[in-house]
């Protein structure tokens, strides 16, 4: 029972979804929802776009419409995936006002998004494409995941909070540590660590002010 039920949690798409709106209009989203799905319960070496078909209730062919191949279906999970993280980490971060704050709430969002939604974060971050993947759209006037990172810590360093200089470094450092930790969560490497949302929670609090400590100007002598 507990494995199908971590099957049920992994399978469910990052938006709420109206389970009654699918129709022949909304293949699109119907075959996303099948591969994501599929990859959830039966891993990435069971998705091909014939079973995707099969699950989504419509012919073999009919993929085909939306998807040219199974990497185009893959890109459009991994864009879904993208769009789903950044806006998690904005309503997170809109509680706080203070920029260290927020850097601390963008990297909780972050591990948490993983923790509830491993299937996306495997094919955003996975070896699964031979091309390079398109940007994923946002709403205009939105940032995406590493665009917030990177004005988040431009406030800290405009207000004084984080060591001056180019502030990409310092966005790399602080993305690297977030993503090791949520890839260790999703692929179960933690050992004896807290699982589920809380001990993920939890976890991500104690390493992003680790983090931050780092990011810390240097004490003057």
């Amino acid at each position: 029972m507990a494995t199908k039920g971590r099957r049920k949690q992994a399978a469910e798409a990052p938006a709420e979804k109206d389970k009654g709106r699918y129709h022949h209009g909304d293949l699109r989203q119907a075959l996303v929802d099948a591969a994501v799905a599929l990859i959830a319960e039966e891993g990435f070496g069971a998705l091909t776009l014939r079973e995707v078909a099969r699950r989504a209730g419509v012919t073999h062919a009919a993929p085909y419409r939306h998807f040219a191949d199974k990497e185009a279906l893959l890109e459009a999970v991994a864009h879904e995936g993208f769009r789903a993280m950044a806006r998690e980490m904005r309503e997170r971060m809109a509680r706080h006002t203070g920029p260290l704050e927020r850097l601390y709430a963008a990297g909780e969002a972050y591990v948490l998004f993983a923790v509830r939604h491993p299937p996306h974060f495997r094919v955003m971050f996975g070896p699964h494409f031979t091309r390079p993947m398109s940007p994923p759209p946002e709403p205009e006037g939105e940032q995406g995941a590493f665009t917030l990172l990177v004005s988040t810590i431009e406030a800290g360093q405009a207000a004084g909070l984080l060591r001056a200089g180019e502030p990409r470094p310092l966005t790399l450092t602080a993305w690297s540590l977030v993503h090791g930790l949520a890839s260790l969560f999703v692929d179960r490497q933690l050992g004896e660590s807290p699982q589920g949302l809380e001990g993920a929670e939890a976890l991500a609090r104690v390493q992003t002010r680790l983090l931050v400590e780092g990011l810390r100007p240097p004490a003057r002598g």
